[in-house]
């Protein structure tokens, strides 16, 4: 039966398959990943051969399942749920209950995919999506294989979708990608970023390479620098036993901070084959020097936010935060400037920071670009020449900004900051979307496009691990330094200051 809904969105439908949540007890099968199969769903980009399962040790039935996801899924959708469309789409889940360390759960899970494909025409294809903490994907991937479940034959299909953190460092990331290649070829690997699920940073190669006005000035001649900042308005929200063994440099800047530098600096893939993308991507990241201990020292900033005040909300210490050690060392807060040693960007300096407890929740990277002489404007009134600079933000509003100067009317020549300013939301309509559709549908047909490759991920963890490595061995002594409500550490201003530059935001210039 296909999904009663017609489909609203250009593309084709996916093929038969079967996803196998493991995990699926987890805020993130209700918060994001059942939402976004409604979605596709909504779209005509299921297939009516399409089932779930939902696979983890709390005990519990198929008809439990579906009732909490049933009610969860008015509070996670961000539209009217149809309700046709919603028994179509939970007509097709089921549920398993087991451990993937003995033996019986897994053969309970081999004989759900058979009889998906008996009842609901899977082909036998199946995605097995790894919603779990990380020291799970090795035995989950050991269990798989063990039974036959990884193994591809007679034309069926299948994958396995890691979500990060990818690794805790360099040497567990490869002994990770080991594990997993003992089972499985990297074609049929997808380590997932959501953030690569925003439409604004898919949009950046759209925004690169189809406009002829941009890409001959996307470079060392023209570029000034570029500001990467990923902050968030919230503490860790209870999710103080992971956060305190991450910390912000772990949770983001391998992953999401290094997707994002990859796309705004790679050169023009020869085409949209991932592969071909991914090339370009890999050879940006194998391009940044790794820091030197000294460069670690002057080139790196952490912070630990204390008590403050954020959107009218009191936030605590985060040694007071629970599950959080007293006298913890864990960063919140993380600047950096980094360079790319190649022909395309050399001397341009980039600089990231990511954070927790900031004034406002954004997403965004800033290209700005190098004044022009100022020679024309001596003997006039005007003092001194704004640099131009394309803001592209990636959340919470999707757009894109460009500033650059004009003349203010009137007889004296004066000039001020225009701004030319494209939401997505005004011009293309804002659709209900979690940031997993475009991933899950592009693992279902086989494009692995957005999705790190093994020499990728190993290439940003080389670039952390000297920072770790000194961070390590000399713990903050001054934390917490910044307080909730601030843009982070002063050292964090000072950090970009000292190249005569200042960190940018949108659309308020805050300190």
């Amino acid at each position: 039966m296909k999904p009663p809904v017609a489909p609203r969105a250009s593309g084709t439908p996916a093929g038969p398959c079967a996803l196998v949540i493991f995990g699926a007890s987890g805020d993130l099968t209700r918060r994001k990943l059942v939402p976004a199969l409604y979605n596709l769903a909504r779209h005509g980009l299921l297939s009516s051969e399409f089932a779930v399962v939902g696979f983890a040790r709390r005990e519990g039935t198929t008809e439990s399942f579906r009732q909490a996801m049933r009610e969860d899924i008015p509070r996670h959708c961000d539209c009217t749920v149809d309700p046709a469309l919603w028994d179509w789409l939970e007509s097709r889940m089921h549920y398993v209950a087991g451990d993937v360390k003995e033996p019986e759960g897994v053969q309970r899970l081999a004989a759900q995919l058979a009889a998906l494909e008996r009842d609901h025409g899977t082909g036998g294809n199946a995605f097995f999506y790894l919603a779990t903490p990380p020291e799970q994907f090795g035995p989950i991937v050991r269990a798989l294989d063990g039974a036959g479940l990884a193994r591809e034959s007679a034309g069926k299909w299948r994958r396995v979708i890691v979500e990060k953190p990818f690794g805790r460092d360099l040497a567990s990331a490869r002994a990770l990608n080991e594990e997993l290649r003992a089972a499985l070829s990297e074609r049929q690997i997808y380590r997932i970023d959501h953030y690569l699920g925003k439409e604004t940073v898919q949009n950046l190669l759209v925004f690169r390479f189809s406009n002829g006005i941009f890409e001959p000035i996307w470079n060392r001649r023209y570029v000034d620098h570029v500001q990467i900042t990923v902050a968030e308005t919230l503490g860790v929200e209870g999710r103080g036993g992971y956060y305190d063994n991450a910390g912000a440099l772990r949770d983001m800047v391998p992953n999401h901070i290094f997707q994002l530098i990859s796309l705004v600096a790679l050169e023009c893939p020869i085409s949209f084959d991932a592969n071909a993308v991914r090339d370009e991507q890999s050879k940006v990241l194998r391009a940044i020097p790794p820091l030197t201990e000294e460069h670690v020292l002057s080139h790196t900033v952490r912070g630990q936010y204390g008590a403050g005040r954020v959107d009218g909300r009191t936030l605590p210490d985060y040694r007071a935060e629970p599950h959080v050690a007293p006298r913890s060392s864990t960063e919140t807060f993380v600047a950096m400037r980094l360079e790319i040693d190649n022909w395309r960007w050399k001397d341009v300096p980039f600089y990231l920071r990511v954070g927790k407890a900031l004034p406002r929740r954004v997403t965004e990277i800033v290209v700005q670009f190098r004044r022009p002489p100022f020679a024309l404007f001596r003997g006039t009134t005007v003092d001194q020449l704004s640099a131009n600079r394309l803001v592209i933000n990636v959340q919470p509003d999707e757009g894109i900004q460009l500033h650059f100067g004009a003349k203010i009317p009137g007889a004296v020549m004066s000039i001020g900051t225009v701004d030319m300013d494209f939401k997505y939301a005004d011009h293309f309509g804002r659709e209900p979307a979690t940031g997993y559709e475009r991933l899950l549908y592009d693992a279902i047909l086989g494009d692995q496009t957005l999705f790190q490759r093994a020499d990728m991920v190993e290439a940003g963890w080389s670039v952390v691990q000297p920072v770790l490595d000194v961070w390590q061995a000399l713990p903050a002594r001054t934390f917490p330094n910044y307080r909730a409500g601030t843009w982070g550490p002063p050292e964090a201003d000072a950090l970009v200051e000292r190249d005569g530059r200042r960190w940018l935001t949108s659309p308020v210039e805050t300190k």
